[in-house]
């Protein structure tokens, strides 16, 4: 007696209906993310220089050169604030290549090397936690400014056009200094090297006063500054004036420093890691 076996149908899968899934890279990268936010919210030195570093810029430089340059600090406070905001965040991006420097060295990404994480994930993830920096830092800025008096005629969009530009800005020069941490090897050296990049483009810029004030020779390289590019839009931005045009050519210029230097901190990135 022969038995047969009929064929069991195949069901088709279940449809999910649930939200779609972050793609791992992004879920990895943000937990990474985090774990450098809470690292700075732990460490007394990191906290300090988001929280009280913009502040000190902002009182020295306005109540120090305010009577010598504008006649009195309230009248130099509308002017200087664009600009020391701007030289703010730009100084919190140069802390990026430090503190990766200082993670290379002490071995976590070897760490992180044999973890089912994204390879790319640890070095997002700190950019990421950075970014939170900038925003952190330019917002007790601003903050601290309006306690001082500071005014805006732009409003509150204006205001927050202005954070975000300063942002971007920041985020386009922090793959400058990832790139540069992924070359020397000391934090310190990073730091010292990254020093001598962002000074000259800060104080070699009008953050401080107008170029119309500067020798001729100095004011041809304050005119291709992408600094005071990015002064003038957040100025025009916050107290009034041109808008389009420095916005415009902040943007390229954050664009190509993410072009160039994006892909090259990441091909260093795996070449070393």
């Amino acid at each position: 007696m022969t038995t047969v076996t009929a064929p069991r149908p195949t069901l088709p899968a279940p449809a999910r209906h649930g939200p779609p899934r972050i793609p791992a890279v992004l879920r990895h990268s943000a937990t990474l993310a985090w774990r450098g936010i809470v690292k700075t919210i732990h460490s007394t030195d990191a906290l300090l220089d988001v929280t009280l570093q913009p502040v000190i810029f902002l009182l020295l430089f306005v109540y120090v050169f305010g009577g010598a340059i504008a006649g009195d600090p309230a009248t130099y406070l509308q002017y200087a604030l664009p600009g020391v905001l701007v030289q703010t965040v730009v100084f919190a991006s140069a802390g990026t290549g430090t503190g990766l420097a200082d993670d290379l060295k002490t071995g976590i990404f070897d760490r992180f090397r044999s973890l089912p994480i994204s390879r790319t994930a640890p070095l997002l993830g700190a950019i990421g936690a950075d970014l939170v920096r900038y925003v952190t830092s330019g917002a007790i800025m601003l903050a601290f400014g309006f306690a001082l008096g500071f005014r805006t005629n732009g409003g509150v969009l204006g205001v927050l056009a202005a954070l975000g530009l300063v942002t971007v800005f920041a985020f386009a020069l922090c793959w400058v200094f990832t790139a540069l941490a992924m070359v020397v090897r000391e934090p310190r050296s990073v730091q010292g090297l990254g020093a001598l990049v962002m000074l000259p483009l800060t104080f070699g810029s009008n953050v401080f006063v107008p170029s119309s004030t500067l020798p001729g020779w100095l004011q041809g390289f304050v005119e291709i500054n992408p600094v005071s590019k990015v002064a003038d839009a957040a100025r025009g931005l916050l107290t009034g004036g041109a808008v389009w045009a420095p916005v415009t050519t902040s943007l390229i210029a954050s664009a190509v420093l993410v072009a160039v230097f994006g892909p090259l901190a990441v091909a260093l990135y795996r070449r070393r890691t």
